[in-house]
C-alpha cells in the first residue's frame, strides 16, 4: 500500500506519496535528499520511532503503523560551504568493505519491490540534460567516487566537473549528471540493505536509446551492479592521486576496450569481468 507522509523542514512542507509500506526508512531519506538537498546521513526524523526509539534506516515503512498524511518533523542542515564540499575526502571504508557481487548468492534483479523502487525513481527523479542523446550512440556511465576522482556528494561532482572542464565542454557529450536520489536500497542476506545503482531508471528515462544491450557502467565498488550485473564493469578504485596518477592506466587501457566494443551492435553477449583478456585477443589479431 501506498504511504502518504507530510514532512516539515525549514519552514516548509513536503507531502511524499511515492513510497509504499515495503520501502524502508533510508527510501523515505533518500527521497527526501531530492526535495531538500539534505543527505540522508544529516538527517534527523523526529516521530518515526519504534519501541520509544528512532526508527534505524532498515525499518520498514508498514512497520510503523503510520496514518495518511502524518505530519513529521525533519531536523538536518545541507552541506552550505563550497570549501567543505572541496576539501580532502575521508577515507572511503566502503572501497574497503566492498565484496564481488558473484560471492552474494542472491537474485535481486528481477525482486517485484525492486523493481517497483525503479518505476518510482523513473516517475520522480529529475534529469537535468546537459547533451541531448544521440540516436545510434552507446552509453557509458561513470561512477565519480574513486573512478575518475575522490567525490563526496553533488557539489563536489558539479565542482569538479566546471574546473575539469567536462561540463563546459560540448566534445565530452556529457548528457546528464545523476546523485544519490537515483540509487534504491535493496536487501540482501548477508549485507542487509544495501544502496545501488539501478541503470533501469536511465533505461526508463531514456528508453528510446538506451537499453540493456548498449550500456556499459564503470564502478570501482561491486555491490552497486546488484541491480545490473550483465552491464557493469569493476575497476580498480583511483586513491591517492597525488602519489598514484602516474602510475594509474587502468582508463587508459579501458579506453580501448570501449573503442573494441563500440563495434558491436549488442553488449549481452560480453563478460567485462574478462575485458583485458578481451582486449589482448583484439589486438592480437
Amino acid at each position: 500500500m501506498a504511504v502518504s507522509l507530510i514532512i516539515k523542514w525549514g519552514g516548509q512542507e513536503f507531502l511524499i506519496t511515492t513510497l509504499s509500506e515495503e520501502d524502508t526508512v533510508l527510501d523515505l531519506k533518500q527521497s527526501l535528499k531530492g526535495l531538500t538537498g539534505v543527505l540522508p546521513e544529516r538527517q534527523k526524523l523526529l516521530g518515526l520511532k519504534v519501541k520509544g526509539k528512532l526508527a534505524e534506516n532498515d525499518v520498514k515503512l508498514g512497520a510503523l503503523k503510520l496514518k495518511p498524511n502524518t505530519k513529521i518533523m525533519m531536523m538536518g542542515t545541507r552541506e552550505e560551504s563550497l570549501e567543505d564540499v572541496l576539501g580532502p575526502p575521508p577515507d572511503n571504508e566502503d572501497v574497503v568493505n566492498d565484496f564481488d557481487i558473484e560471492e552474494e548468492v542472491v537474485e535481486v534483479e528481477n525482486r517485484e519491490e525492486n523493481l517497483l523502487k525503479i518505476s518510482r525513481r523513473v516517475k520522480e527523479y529529475k534529469v537535468e540534460i546537459l547533451n541531448p542523446p544521440r540516436e545510434g550512440k552507446k552509453l557509458l556511465v561513470l561512477d565519480v567516487d574513486y573512478t575518475l576522482f575522490a567525490a563526496t556528494n553533488m557539489k563536489w561532482i558539479e565542482a569538479k566537473m566546471k574546473e575539469l572542464g567536462v561540463s563546459t565542454n560540448a566534445n565530452y557529450k556529457i548528457t546528464f549528471i545523476l546523485d544519490s536520489a537515483a540509487m534504491i536500497t535493496v536487501h540482501t542476506p548477508r549485507r542487509g540493505l544495501i544502496d545501488v545503482k539501478p541503470l533501469g531508471v536511465i533505461w526508463g528515462k531514456f528508453s528510446e536509446f538506451y537499453s540493456k544491450k548498449n550500456t556499459i557502467m564503470f564502478d570501482d565498488i561491486g555491490r552497486n551492479f546488484l541491480m545490473n550485473p550483465q552491464n557493469g564493469l569493476k575497476i580498480k578504485p583511483f586513491m591517492k592521486a597525488h602519489l598514484n596518477r602516474d602510475k594509474d592506466k587502468e582508463l587508459l587501457k579501458l579506453t580501448q576496450y570501449l573503442k573494441e566494443i563500440a563495434k558491436l551492435d549488442d553488449f549481452l553477449e560480453l563478460n567485462h569481468k574478462h575485458w583485458e583478456r578481451y582486449l589482448s585477443k583484439k589486438q592480437g589479431q
